[in-house]
């Protein structure tokens, strides 16, 4: 049979009328998706649901229309302008896997360093979700960085500048891939956490380390050019990361992530990633790993 199936060949497959095959694909309860006013269903993708509805995890055939995970201003903004339908848990890029694979969300957003530091996000899928058949997609590259005021009047120059003595840096939640990566480049520079300043609370999403650094209340805080840009501060970058949507294979085929897809191949994506800055978008929306 072909690598792609109308309904009226899956329906033979699964041995099931047309109807039946029908109203499960409307109800989003089996991979499928309409293309030119047709339903489609992949044949590969519709034999594992197929298996793994038989098993233990029939029950999470229709997780929650939920994008959990680490916050991005381009991945908020063009969710709400996409109208994908998509509703957004910030907590971090583990607590955004972690809820993918309890099956209380749709996706997760995540940009984790992997712990040879070549490559992101697809070690941890593989820990987290060993079983998943998770496919991970390109969201941006970004510029990852040291967030500075304006001007840099302490000339922070570099990653270890941040254990100066009396120098307060805002810190992201320990579950957070800007933690993480921080973690990663203070071990390459021989530097220990506990030699930095970090203000009490840490903060929860990427615009909160811009505005701790731009209310005066850090010197310093690590997260993306597009948040020091947004608030006329100065930037150091210090690595540039590749920031992933990761879903259950079949789940890709479904309404609200193929809106959000559709909806980057716009201009007016286009235009608001430049608009951001510290965002590479060549590669949006293709394949970075499949576990």
């Amino acid at each position: 049979m072909p690598e792609f199936l109308t309904l009226k060949e899956a329906a033979r497959l699964l041995r099931l009328s047309e109807r039946a095959l029908y109203d499960l694909a409307r109800q989003q309860r089996l991979p499928a998706v309409i293309l030119a006013g047709k339903w489609i269903f992949p044949r590969d993708l519709l034999l594992r649901w197929m298996s793994r509805a038989a098993g233990p995890e029939a029950a999470r055939l229709a997780p929650p229309a939920i994008l959990a995970g680490s916050h991005d201003p381009l991945l908020d903004w063009a969710v709400r302008q996409s109208g994908c339908g998509l509703a957004i848990a910030a907590g971090g890029s583990l607590m955004g896997l972690e809820t993918l694979a309890a099956g209380r969300a749709l996706a997760a957003a995540t940009h984790l360093p992997d712990p040879d530091g070549g490559a992101f996000n697809e070690a941890t899928v593989r820990d987290l979700l060993p079983d998943a058949q998770a496919v991970g997609l390109v969201w941006a590259w970004r510029e990852q960085g040291l967030i500075l005021p304006a001007g840099n009047p302490q000339a922070v120059r570099g990653i270890a500048d941040l254990a100066r003595p009396g120098l307060r840096v805002a810190g992201r939640q320990p579950r957070a891939g800007s933690h993480l990566l921080l973690l990663h480049l203070l071990a390459e520079a021989q530097i220990r956490l506990d030699s930095l300043r970090f203000l009490a609370e840490p903060a929860m999403a990427e615009d909160e380390v811009a505005a701790a650094v731009a209310e005066g209340r850090a010197e310093a805080g690590f997260g993306i050019r597009a948040e020091a840009a947004a608030r006329g501060l100065h930037f150091l970058p210090l690595i540039r990361e590749r920031f992933d949507l990761v879903a259950r294979a079949q789940d890709w085929f479904g309404p609200e992530l193929q809106a959000l897809l559709r909806f980057t191949r716009t201009p007016g994506f286009a235009a608001r990633a430049e608009r951001l800055s510290g965002y590479d978008i060549a590669a949006c929306g293709s394949v970075a790993f499949r576990v």
